[in-house]
Protein backbone atom coordinates (compact mmCIF):
# COMPACT_ATOMS: atom_id res chain seq x y z
CA UNK A 1 0.00 0.00 0.00
CA UNK A 2 1.66 3.66 -0.60
CA UNK A 3 2.11 5.21 2.07
CA UNK A 4 -0.16 8.05 0.34
CA UNK A 5 -3.10 6.43 1.38
CA UNK A 6 -3.37 5.97 5.22
CA UNK A 7 -2.02 9.87 5.03
CA UNK A 8 -5.00 10.83 3.22
CA UNK A 9 -6.79 8.99 5.69
CA UNK A 10 -5.08 10.86 8.44
CA UNK A 11 -5.88 13.85 6.82
CA UNK A 12 -9.81 12.76 6.44
CA UNK A 13 -9.84 11.60 10.67
CA UNK A 14 -7.89 14.96 11.46
CA UNK A 15 -11.08 17.23 11.07
CA UNK A 16 -12.82 16.02 14.10
CA UNK A 17 -9.66 15.79 16.16
CA UNK A 18 -8.79 19.54 14.97
CA UNK A 19 -12.43 20.60 15.47
CA UNK A 20 -13.72 18.68 18.28
CA UNK A 21 -17.12 18.67 19.39
CA UNK A 22 -17.11 22.13 17.65
CA UNK A 23 -20.78 23.38 17.89
CA UNK A 24 -22.29 20.65 19.68
CA UNK A 25 -20.52 21.56 22.58
CA UNK A 26 -22.27 24.84 23.47
CA UNK A 27 -25.53 23.15 22.92
CA UNK A 28 -24.91 20.09 24.91
CA UNK A 29 -23.34 22.51 27.99
CA UNK A 30 -26.95 24.09 27.52
CA UNK A 31 -28.98 21.39 27.65
CA UNK A 32 -26.78 20.29 31.54
CA UNK A 33 -27.71 23.91 32.94
CA UNK A 34 -24.52 25.34 31.66
CA UNK A 35 -24.95 29.51 31.17
CA UNK A 36 -24.51 31.32 28.07
CA UNK A 37 -21.98 33.35 29.02
CA UNK A 38 -19.97 30.13 31.17
CA UNK A 39 -20.07 28.76 27.76
CA UNK A 40 -18.88 31.57 26.27
CA UNK A 41 -15.61 31.63 28.95
CA UNK A 42 -14.55 28.14 27.92
CA UNK A 43 -14.87 28.32 24.19
CA UNK A 44 -12.73 31.83 24.43
CA UNK A 45 -10.19 30.29 26.59
CA UNK A 46 -10.04 27.20 23.84
CA UNK A 47 -9.37 29.41 20.80
CA UNK A 48 -6.94 31.68 23.18
CA UNK A 49 -5.00 28.24 24.31
CA UNK A 50 -5.03 27.01 20.33
CA UNK A 51 -3.97 29.96 19.41
CA UNK A 52 -1.19 30.27 21.67
CA UNK A 53 0.46 26.80 20.97
CA UNK A 54 0.51 26.58 17.49
CA UNK A 55 3.79 27.97 16.34
CA UNK A 56 5.43 25.56 19.81
CA UNK A 57 3.18 22.54 18.01
CA UNK A 58 5.40 23.84 14.67
CA UNK A 59 8.39 24.24 16.64
CA UNK A 60 8.03 20.20 18.10
CA UNK A 61 7.02 19.23 14.41
CA UNK A 62 10.51 20.41 12.85
CA UNK A 63 13.05 19.25 16.52
CA UNK A 64 11.02 15.58 16.40
CA UNK A 65 12.21 12.88 13.94
CA UNK A 66 9.32 10.81 14.76
CA UNK A 67 6.38 13.14 13.34
CA UNK A 68 3.88 9.98 13.78
CA UNK A 69 3.94 10.58 17.69
CA UNK A 70 2.70 13.95 17.18
CA UNK A 71 -0.79 12.62 15.18
CA UNK A 72 -0.83 10.00 18.13
CA UNK A 73 -0.51 12.10 20.96
CA UNK A 74 -2.72 14.76 19.12
CA UNK A 75 -5.55 11.86 19.18
CA UNK A 76 -4.83 10.91 22.36
CA UNK A 77 -5.81 14.12 23.75
CA UNK A 78 -8.91 13.75 21.87
CA UNK A 79 -9.81 10.97 23.18
CA UNK A 80 -9.29 11.97 26.63
CA UNK A 81 -11.57 14.82 25.75
CA UNK A 82 -13.85 13.04 24.62
CA UNK A 83 -14.27 10.71 27.82
CA UNK A 84 -13.75 13.53 30.36
CA UNK A 85 -16.64 15.33 28.54
CA UNK A 86 -18.54 12.01 28.30
CA UNK A 87 -18.17 10.82 32.15
CA UNK A 88 -18.37 15.23 33.73
CA UNK A 89 -20.34 18.09 33.08
CA UNK A 90 -18.43 19.57 35.88
CA UNK A 91 -16.50 22.89 35.06
CA UNK A 92 -12.96 21.85 35.38
CA UNK A 93 -13.71 18.67 33.82
CA UNK A 94 -14.98 20.38 30.56
CA UNK A 95 -12.15 23.37 31.07
CA UNK A 96 -9.25 20.65 31.03
CA UNK A 97 -11.08 18.48 27.91
CA UNK A 98 -11.41 22.15 25.82
CA UNK A 99 -8.18 22.83 26.51
CA UNK A 100 -6.91 19.41 25.31
CA UNK A 101 -9.22 19.44 21.85
CA UNK A 102 -7.72 22.99 21.57
CA UNK A 103 -4.14 21.93 21.76
CA UNK A 104 -4.49 18.85 19.77
CA UNK A 105 -6.35 20.75 17.04
CA UNK A 106 -3.30 23.30 16.38
CA UNK A 107 -0.79 20.58 16.95
CA UNK A 108 -2.68 18.52 14.19
CA UNK A 109 -1.94 21.46 10.75
CA UNK A 110 1.72 21.49 11.73
CA UNK A 111 1.88 17.76 11.75
CA UNK A 112 0.03 17.29 8.43
CA UNK A 113 2.46 19.56 6.70
CA UNK A 114 5.81 17.93 8.16
CA UNK A 115 4.54 14.06 7.14
CA UNK A 116 3.64 15.48 3.70
CA UNK A 117 6.69 16.78 3.38
CA UNK A 118 8.75 14.45 4.07
CA UNK A 119 7.49 12.17 1.99
CA UNK A 120 6.63 14.14 -0.95
CA UNK A 121 9.61 16.85 -0.63
CA UNK A 122 9.10 20.46 -1.83
CA UNK A 123 8.38 19.68 -5.55
CA UNK A 124 5.57 17.48 -4.93
CA UNK A 125 4.63 18.87 -1.63
CA UNK A 126 1.42 21.62 -3.01
CA UNK A 127 0.07 18.70 -4.97
CA UNK A 128 -0.16 15.79 -2.49
CA UNK A 129 -0.95 18.64 0.19
CA UNK A 130 -3.88 19.43 -2.08
CA UNK A 131 -4.79 15.96 -2.07
CA UNK A 132 -4.56 15.78 2.06
CA UNK A 133 -6.82 19.41 2.09
CA UNK A 134 -9.82 17.36 -0.32
CA UNK A 135 -9.72 14.59 2.13
CA UNK A 136 -10.28 17.29 5.65
CA UNK A 137 -12.37 18.98 4.44
CA UNK A 138 -14.88 15.46 3.32
CA UNK A 139 -13.85 14.61 6.91
CA UNK A 140 -15.57 18.00 8.00
CA UNK A 141 -18.50 17.42 5.92
CA UNK A 142 -18.54 13.22 7.33
CA UNK A 143 -18.08 14.45 10.89
CA UNK A 144 -21.00 17.27 10.46
CA UNK A 145 -23.32 14.86 9.48
CA UNK A 146 -22.80 12.23 11.32
CA UNK A 147 -22.39 14.05 14.52
CA UNK A 148 -25.97 15.81 13.71
CA UNK A 149 -27.41 12.43 13.10
CA UNK A 150 -25.84 10.51 16.27
CA UNK A 151 -27.31 14.02 18.28
CA UNK A 152 -30.66 13.52 17.09
CA UNK A 153 -31.18 9.58 17.37
CA UNK A 154 -29.18 8.79 20.34
CA UNK A 155 -28.34 12.20 21.88
CA UNK A 156 -25.67 15.12 22.45
CA UNK A 157 -23.26 12.87 24.38
CA UNK A 158 -22.75 10.58 22.01
CA UNK A 159 -21.06 13.66 19.55
CA UNK A 160 -17.87 12.63 22.33
CA UNK A 161 -18.14 9.27 21.15
CA UNK A 162 -18.14 9.77 17.29
CA UNK A 163 -15.28 12.26 18.35
CA UNK A 164 -13.05 9.63 20.28
CA UNK A 165 -14.01 6.95 17.37
CA UNK A 166 -12.57 9.43 14.55
CA UNK A 167 -9.41 9.49 16.93
CA UNK A 168 -8.56 6.06 17.19
CA UNK A 169 -8.93 5.86 13.70
CA UNK A 170 -6.35 8.33 12.91
CA UNK A 171 -3.94 6.58 15.53
CA UNK A 172 -4.01 3.30 13.32
CA UNK A 173 -3.92 5.09 10.16
CA UNK A 174 -0.86 7.11 10.94
CA UNK A 175 0.73 4.12 11.99
CA UNK A 176 0.23 2.58 8.66
CA UNK A 177 2.78 5.09 7.55
CA UNK A 178 5.78 3.27 7.38
CA UNK A 179 8.25 5.32 9.37
CA UNK A 180 10.99 5.06 6.65
CA UNK A 181 8.51 6.50 4.40
CA UNK A 182 9.07 10.05 6.07
CA UNK A 183 12.63 11.47 5.79
CA UNK A 184 13.37 13.34 8.56
CA UNK A 185 15.65 16.49 7.40
CA UNK A 186 13.16 16.95 4.30
CA UNK A 187 10.26 16.78 7.12
CA UNK A 188 11.53 20.26 8.54
CA UNK A 189 12.56 22.07 5.41
CA UNK A 190 15.95 20.27 5.36
CA UNK A 191 18.04 19.43 1.85
CA UNK A 192 20.11 16.76 3.56
CA UNK A 193 20.42 12.80 3.07
CA UNK A 194 22.25 11.06 5.71
CA UNK A 195 23.40 8.22 3.31
CA UNK A 196 24.72 10.86 0.79
CA UNK A 197 26.17 13.21 3.70
CA UNK A 198 27.06 12.24 6.92
CA UNK A 199 27.51 15.67 8.49
CA UNK A 200 25.48 16.92 10.78
CA UNK A 201 22.43 18.43 10.13
CA UNK A 202 21.77 22.09 11.40
CA UNK A 203 18.40 24.30 11.14
CA UNK A 204 18.66 27.94 11.01
CA UNK A 205 18.12 30.41 14.04
CA UNK A 206 14.93 31.10 14.79
CA UNK A 207 15.49 35.01 13.34
CA UNK A 208 15.04 33.85 9.42
CA UNK A 209 11.55 34.28 10.16
CA UNK A 210 12.18 37.75 11.07
CA UNK A 211 14.03 37.80 8.57
CA UNK A 212 12.00 36.65 5.89
CA UNK A 213 10.19 40.04 4.60
CA UNK A 214 7.46 38.44 1.75
CA UNK A 215 6.29 35.86 5.06
CA UNK A 216 5.65 39.16 7.23
CA UNK A 217 3.73 40.74 4.50
CA UNK A 218 2.01 37.34 4.48
CA UNK A 219 1.17 37.27 8.09
CA UNK A 220 -0.03 41.07 8.05
CA UNK A 221 -2.50 40.21 5.48
CA UNK A 222 -3.83 36.92 6.77
CA UNK A 223 -4.63 38.51 9.66
CA UNK A 224 -6.64 41.48 8.15
CA UNK A 225 -8.42 38.98 6.80
CA UNK A 226 -9.22 36.33 9.46
CA UNK A 227 -10.70 39.65 11.24
CA UNK A 228 -12.94 40.16 8.88
CA UNK A 229 -13.90 36.46 8.16
CA UNK A 230 -14.21 34.82 11.17
CA UNK A 231 -17.46 36.55 12.29
CA UNK A 232 -19.28 36.60 9.48
CA UNK A 233 -20.54 32.93 9.79
CA UNK A 234 -22.26 33.17 12.76
CA UNK A 235 -23.67 36.83 12.05
CA UNK A 236 -24.83 35.81 9.13
CA UNK A 237 -26.40 32.77 10.81
CA UNK A 238 -27.81 34.72 13.19
CA UNK A 239 -29.31 37.64 10.65
CA UNK A 240 -31.36 35.40 8.50
CA UNK A 241 -32.43 33.42 11.97
CA UNK A 242 -33.83 36.69 13.24
CA UNK A 243 -36.17 36.80 10.17
CA UNK A 244 -36.80 33.44 9.85
CA UNK A 245 -36.89 31.83 13.54
CA UNK A 246 -38.53 28.21 12.78
CA UNK A 247 -35.47 27.67 10.66
CA UNK A 248 -32.47 28.18 12.81
CA UNK A 249 -30.73 24.93 13.15
CA UNK A 250 -31.39 24.70 9.30
CA UNK A 251 -29.57 27.21 8.32
CA UNK A 252 -26.84 27.25 10.75
CA UNK A 253 -26.35 23.80 9.03
CA UNK A 254 -26.80 24.87 5.23
CA UNK A 255 -24.06 27.46 6.02
CA UNK A 256 -21.41 25.30 7.53
CA UNK A 257 -21.83 22.12 4.36
CA UNK A 258 -22.17 25.29 1.77
CA UNK A 259 -18.90 26.52 3.01
CA UNK A 260 -17.53 22.97 3.41
CA UNK A 261 -18.23 21.43 -0.37
CA UNK A 262 -17.08 24.61 -2.06
CA UNK A 263 -13.97 24.39 0.35
CA UNK A 264 -13.38 20.43 -0.91
CA UNK A 265 -13.85 21.60 -4.89
CA UNK A 266 -11.54 24.86 -4.20
CA UNK A 267 -8.60 22.16 -2.42
CA UNK A 268 -9.10 19.90 -5.50
CA UNK A 269 -7.95 22.68 -8.29
CA UNK A 270 -5.34 24.27 -6.07
CA UNK A 271 -2.87 22.88 -6.91
CA UNK A 272 -3.43 23.40 -10.91
CA UNK A 273 -3.99 26.97 -10.30
CA UNK A 274 -0.70 27.79 -8.07
CA UNK A 275 1.28 25.98 -11.14
CA UNK A 276 -0.59 27.95 -13.90
CA UNK A 277 -0.95 31.30 -12.17
CA UNK A 278 1.97 31.14 -9.47
CA UNK A 279 0.88 31.47 -5.62
CA UNK A 280 0.67 35.32 -5.30
CA UNK A 281 -1.73 35.41 -7.59
CA UNK A 282 -4.22 32.55 -5.56
CA UNK A 283 -3.62 34.15 -2.63
CA UNK A 284 -4.69 37.49 -4.23
CA UNK A 285 -7.98 36.05 -5.55
CA UNK A 286 -8.63 34.33 -1.72
CA UNK A 287 -7.88 37.72 -0.20
CA UNK A 288 -10.76 39.41 -2.87
CA UNK A 289 -13.34 37.06 -1.63
CA UNK A 290 -13.87 39.07 1.45
CA UNK A 291 -15.82 42.00 0.15
CA UNK A 292 -17.08 40.16 -2.20
CA UNK A 293 -18.60 37.91 0.53
CA UNK A 294 -19.81 41.35 3.09
CA UNK A 295 -21.51 42.86 0.35
CA UNK A 296 -23.65 39.93 -0.19
CA UNK A 297 -24.14 39.10 3.15
CA UNK A 298 -25.20 42.72 3.52
CA UNK A 299 -27.32 42.41 0.56
CA UNK A 300 -29.18 39.05 0.89
CA UNK A 301 -30.47 38.99 4.32
CA UNK A 302 -32.37 35.36 3.29
CA UNK A 303 -32.29 31.93 3.35
CA UNK A 304 -31.59 31.46 -0.14
CA UNK A 305 -28.35 33.90 0.49
CA UNK A 306 -26.86 31.60 2.25
CA UNK A 307 -25.29 29.65 -1.28
CA UNK A 308 -23.30 32.78 -2.54
CA UNK A 309 -22.00 34.10 0.89
CA UNK A 310 -21.04 30.84 1.91
CA UNK A 311 -19.77 30.06 -1.85
CA UNK A 312 -17.28 33.50 -1.56
CA UNK A 313 -15.81 31.91 2.29
CA UNK A 314 -15.35 28.47 0.81
CA UNK A 315 -13.36 29.60 -2.17
CA UNK A 316 -11.27 31.84 -0.35
CA UNK A 317 -10.37 29.08 2.55
CA UNK A 318 -10.49 26.41 0.69
CA UNK A 319 -7.75 27.87 -1.75
CA UNK A 320 -5.82 29.70 0.95
CA UNK A 321 -5.57 26.05 2.65
CA UNK A 322 -3.60 24.88 -0.15
CA UNK A 323 -1.87 28.31 -1.22
CA UNK A 324 -0.72 29.25 2.03
CA UNK A 325 1.49 26.12 3.48
CA UNK A 326 2.98 26.06 -0.58
CA UNK A 327 4.33 29.48 0.16
CA UNK A 328 5.64 28.78 3.17
CA UNK A 329 7.39 25.65 2.15
CA UNK A 330 8.68 27.70 -1.00
CA UNK A 331 10.11 30.86 1.52
CA UNK A 332 11.56 28.79 4.40
CA UNK A 333 12.84 25.53 2.58
CA UNK A 334 16.29 24.54 3.07
CA UNK A 335 15.94 26.81 6.63
CA UNK A 336 14.61 23.34 9.00
CA UNK A 337 11.95 25.86 10.12
CA UNK A 338 9.11 25.65 7.82
CA UNK A 339 6.70 24.23 10.28
CA UNK A 340 7.65 26.60 12.83
CA UNK A 341 7.01 28.99 10.10
CA UNK A 342 3.58 27.92 9.24
CA UNK A 343 2.52 27.45 12.83
CA UNK A 344 3.31 31.05 13.70
CA UNK A 345 1.60 32.47 10.74
CA UNK A 346 -1.46 30.41 11.87
CA UNK A 347 -0.83 31.32 14.75
CA UNK A 348 -1.00 35.43 14.12
CA UNK A 349 -4.02 34.73 11.65
CA UNK A 350 -5.75 33.21 14.71
CA UNK A 351 -5.32 36.42 16.62
CA UNK A 352 -7.08 37.78 14.08
CA UNK A 353 -9.58 35.31 13.83
CA UNK A 354 -10.50 35.61 18.07
CA UNK A 355 -10.90 38.79 18.17
CA UNK A 356 -13.18 38.73 14.71
CA UNK A 357 -16.30 38.00 16.69
CA UNK A 358 -15.56 40.52 19.50
CA UNK A 359 -15.55 43.13 16.95
CA UNK A 360 -18.39 41.75 14.88
CA UNK A 361 -20.54 41.58 17.62
CA UNK A 362 -20.45 44.69 18.82
CA UNK A 363 -21.03 46.17 15.14
CA UNK A 364 -24.15 44.48 14.88
CA UNK A 365 -25.03 45.52 18.32
CA UNK A 366 -24.56 49.25 17.73
CA UNK A 367 -25.22 49.31 14.23
CA UNK A 368 -27.02 46.68 13.00
CA UNK A 369 -25.95 43.26 10.97
CA UNK A 370 -25.79 44.98 7.63
CA UNK A 371 -23.21 47.66 8.56
CA UNK A 372 -21.23 44.58 10.34
CA UNK A 373 -21.17 42.89 7.04
CA UNK A 374 -19.51 45.59 5.33
CA UNK A 375 -17.05 46.68 7.53
CA UNK A 376 -15.67 42.65 8.20
CA UNK A 377 -15.89 42.69 4.86
CA UNK A 378 -13.62 46.32 4.20
CA UNK A 379 -10.85 44.86 6.41
CA UNK A 380 -9.71 43.03 3.32
CA UNK A 381 -8.65 46.24 2.64
CA UNK A 382 -5.82 46.11 4.56
CA UNK A 383 -5.03 42.90 3.50
CA UNK A 384 -5.21 43.51 -0.16
CA UNK A 385 -3.50 46.99 0.14
CA UNK A 386 -0.42 44.97 1.16
CA UNK A 387 -0.57 42.25 -0.79
CA UNK A 388 -0.57 44.74 -3.87
CA UNK A 389 2.02 47.46 -3.33
CA UNK A 390 4.07 44.84 -1.54
CA UNK A 391 3.59 42.28 -4.91
CA UNK A 392 6.70 43.25 -6.87
CA UNK A 393 8.59 43.20 -3.67
CA UNK A 394 6.98 39.50 -3.11
CA UNK A 395 7.22 37.84 -6.21
CA UNK A 396 11.02 39.05 -6.93
CA UNK A 397 11.78 37.43 -3.36
CA UNK A 398 9.82 34.12 -4.60
CA UNK A 399 11.33 33.84 -7.87
CA UNK A 400 15.30 34.38 -6.56
CA UNK A 401 14.62 31.51 -4.21
CA UNK A 402 12.97 29.19 -7.25
CA UNK A 403 16.76 29.04 -8.70
CA UNK A 404 18.09 28.53 -5.57
CA UNK A 405 15.73 25.90 -4.29
CA UNK A 406 16.37 23.79 -7.57
CA UNK A 407 19.93 23.70 -6.97
CA UNK A 408 19.15 21.82 -3.27
CA UNK A 409 18.11 17.94 -3.66
CA UNK A 410 14.96 16.75 -3.08
CA UNK A 411 12.76 13.62 -2.74
CA UNK A 412 11.66 11.43 -5.61
CA UNK A 413 8.00 11.34 -5.05
CA UNK A 414 6.89 10.31 -8.40
CA UNK A 415 6.60 6.37 -8.10
CA UNK A 416 3.98 7.77 -5.12
CA UNK A 417 1.68 9.05 -8.40
CA UNK A 418 1.70 6.51 -10.85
Amino acid sequence: MKPTIPLLAVSFCAADVQAGAGPFLGIYLQAHGWHADTIGTILTIGAIVGMAVTAPAGALVDALYHRRAVVVGASAMTIVAAALMWLSHGYWPIMAAQIATAVAGSAMGPALTGLTLGMMGRRSFDRQYGRNQVANHAGNIAAAALSGAAGWWLGMSYVFVLSAIFGVVCIASVLLIPARAVHRHYARGLAHEDEKDRSEARAQSVRVLLQNRPLLLLAIALAAFSLGNSAMLPLYSLAVAATHRGLASQITAANIVTSQIVMLIAAMFACRLIRRWGVWWVIFATLATLPLRGLTAAWLTTPWGIAPVQIFDGLGSGLQSVAVPALVVHLLHGSGRVNLGLGTLLAIEGAGGCLSPLLGGWLANRFGFSVAFLVLGGLSVVSLAVWIAQGPAIRRACDSRRDELERMTDVDASALFQ
